[in-house]
């Protein structure tokens, strides 16, 4: 397990009212339900699911990886959303 610096951007950030949090996790992949566990502690009703992480674009120390990387201690993990317009 390594301990990381999570951050949010977008919607993620807007939806939760979080702009980073430390966890520990090996990889990605694991990080998702601890911030949804977190999400929900600070607010019962939040509408976000595990899907919705999934979507996101993920980088480690500023390059884009898979859900599966392995995280080493003092990464920090972003997770973009996609973005729609029209």
């Amino acid at each position: 397990m390594a301990k990381v610096k999570l951050k949010l951007f977008g919607l993620l950030r807007i939806d939760s009212g979080i702009k980073e949090l430390e966890l520990e996790a090996s990889t990605v992949r694991e990080l998702y339900p601890l911030l949804l566990k977190e999400l929900r502690r600070r607010d019962p009703k939040c509408s976000l699911e595990e899907k919705d992480l999934r979507a996101c674009v993920v980088a480690v120390n500023d390059r884009r990886v898979k859900p599966g990387a392995r995280l080493s201690p003092g990464d920090v993990v972003c997770l973009l959303p996609p973005v729609a317009g029209g």
